[in-house]
């Protein structure tokens, strides 16, 4: 509420200053307080077309083109210096301000049109050989900017134009762990759409420009999360279907410790799931507990694999949705061992594309899909493949962390659990609370206790609940090494950031140093 405050007195602010402005300029001042015509006369008065103005309606695009007439609007009145402009793109009202204040200083005319007009004089002098004319006009030339200028001009431009496409449109991202292997590789670099599943408006607004969550180098946060803005999302070109791959901020990293080999949350540090190195910096307070918006969270890849209103199963290893054999990921891959009297060749798993790196390789234990483990079974009659299941699960480690509900549950057989879905009315009550806990409490911002073996939110006895929002169940494909819903939970709508469009470079296992992936390069993301 306080940022809609902010921008609202900005606003008026911007309105109430350009006043003085308009009258220098022959307009009626109370034009400046009109939305809309107030822009429409400013396009006149520095050269475009009342049309122009039109661009201020195409999110995004506006931002530019309302920086764009600010900066055009000082220089109409003379100001063309560096800081001048500066000052038009970060407080417009300021120098506003100061200009109509000044009495000395004059409207001199739609500066779009007359810079064209002085350069055709430039150009006509120079296309006639008149020397001495041209000097003159570039002597005297009030739009020339110095080369120091020009550089520091674009490459401004350059950082917050790649900002502002990062922020709302594409972004880069780079595989970090083998979760989605072999569909999506560590060491895969994609591009990733934030248009297709509607763009969110930016939450935290005071940021160092490209940059995620955490400064190089240094360390530390690179954000400052107040003051924020609400959370909204435009329309979405196309809706989250089923086994699309997903790109999402993780939803328990609210509240996370960072490391340099990766970020634990708090929930991981209560159920005994962080190393005891890591946990013992936790609890003598070397490592610090940090809060993230939403936005700021990390971003995690998985496939959706259940939709709002759905019910998910997994038995013995196959998913099941509604009751249906959930179709699978053709490099689905599963903890296995391989066991020869001859050894194993290291070299010829990694040919066949297996991540040599991960699993339990001095035990001969590698994660491997269908088709890995029909080439080794064609090694030799002594060769034996043998899928395991993996040794962490537990009903503690799986979501919802509730024996009483997840008791029996493992990472091949687990649930069966429902996906809320917006509108959609549960029972609740102690007994399946864990379910929804975090969802009527952090992710809908719901004050949730129980007492007494009732349930109560915001103070009143419930025990049915309708969620306000989507919820996606999110799976990775390397089924045995993902941390995915099975472990955290629903993934909130509001979570979800964009969707991959295609790997445009790719280093083996994640480094340049092992080779190049030449075969991944351009190839889609979206692979199933």
């Amino acid at each position: 509420m306080a940022i809609l405050i902010y921008i609202l007195v900005a606003y008026l602010l911007f309105s109430i200053t350009m006043m003085k402005l308009f009258e220098k300029a022959g307009e009626e001042g109370w034009k400046a307080l009109v939305p809309g015509l107030n822009f429409i006369i400013m396009c006149k008065l520095v050269g475009r077309s009342s049309t122009h103005a039109a661009w201020l309606l195409v999110p995004i695009v506006n931002i530019f083109v309302f920086v764009g007439l600010c900066v055009d609007m000082v220089r109409s009145f003379g100001r063309n210096t560096f800081w001048d402009s500066t000052l038009a793109v970060v407080y417009p009202a300021i120098i506003f301000y100061q200009i109509g204040k000044n009495k000395e200083e004059k409207y001199l005319g739609p500066v779009l049109q007359m810079e064209k007009e002085y350069f055709s004089k430039l150009e006509e002098a120079r296309a006639s050989n008149n020397t001495r004319e041209y000097k003159k006009l570039m002597r005297k030339n009030p739009y020339k900017k110095g080369t120091g200028r020009e550089w520091a001009e674009a490459i401004i431009f350059a950082v917050f134009a790649a900002a502002f496409i990062r922020m709302f449109l594409i972004e880069a991202y780079t595989i970090p762990t083998s979760s989605m292997e072999g569909s999506l590789k560590v060491g895969d670099f994609l591009f990733v759409s934030k248009a297709h599943y509607g763009i969110r408006t930016p939450k935290t607004v005071l940021m160092f420009p490209l940059l995620h969550n955490r400064l190089p180098i240094i360390g530390g946060e690179s954000y400052i999360s107040k003051p924020s803005l609400p959370f909204y999302r435009l329309p979405a070109i196309t809706k989250i279907k089923r086994y699309d791959p997903v790109v999402f901020n993780f939803p328990e990293g609210d509240s996370v410790y960072v490391f340099p080999e990766r970020t634990w949350s708090i929930n991981d540090y209560r159920l005994g799931a962080v190393p005891r190195n890591r946990a013992r910096d936790i609890k003598s307070g070397r490592a610090k507990l940090v809060v993230r918006p939403i936005d700021k969270k990390d971003h995690y890849i998985k496939r959706c694999i259940g939709l709002p209103g759905d019910s998910l199963q997994v038995i013995n290893r196959q998913v099941y949705i509604n009751g249906e054999p959930a179709k699978n990921p053709s490099k689905m891959q599963f903890l296995t061992r391989i066991a020869s009297p001859n050894g194993i060749n290291v070299e010829r798993l990694d040919e066949m594309g297996v991540n040599v790196a991960e699993g339990y390789p001095q035990q001969g234990i590698y994660f491997l899909n269908e088709e890995q483990r029909e080439k080794i079974k064609a090694w030799g009659p002594d060769v034996s493949v043998e899928i395991l299941s993996p040794p962490t699960s537990s009903p503690t480690h799986l979501f919802p962390h509730d024996p009483k509900i997840s008791k029996g549950w493992t990472m091949d057989n687990y649930g069966p659990i429902y996906i809320p879905k917006k509108g959609a009315t549960v029972d609740i009550s102690p007994s399946n609370i864990a379910l929804y806990k975090r969802v009527i409490s952090v992710y809908e911002g719901n004050k949730l206790e129980i007492k007494d073996g009732k349930i109560f939110i915001n103070g009143k006895e419930a025990n049915t609940y309708t969620f306000k929002m989507d919820y996606y169940w999110m799976m990775g494909d390397n089924r045995h090494n993902s941390e995915d819903s099975r472990v955290w939970g629903f993934v909130p709508f509001d979570h979800v950031v964009g969707k991959p469009l295609f790997i445009w470079f790719s280093t083996k296992n994640g480094n340049i140093k092992n080779g190049i992936n030449w075969d991944r390069i351009f190839t889609s993301a979206n692979k199933m």
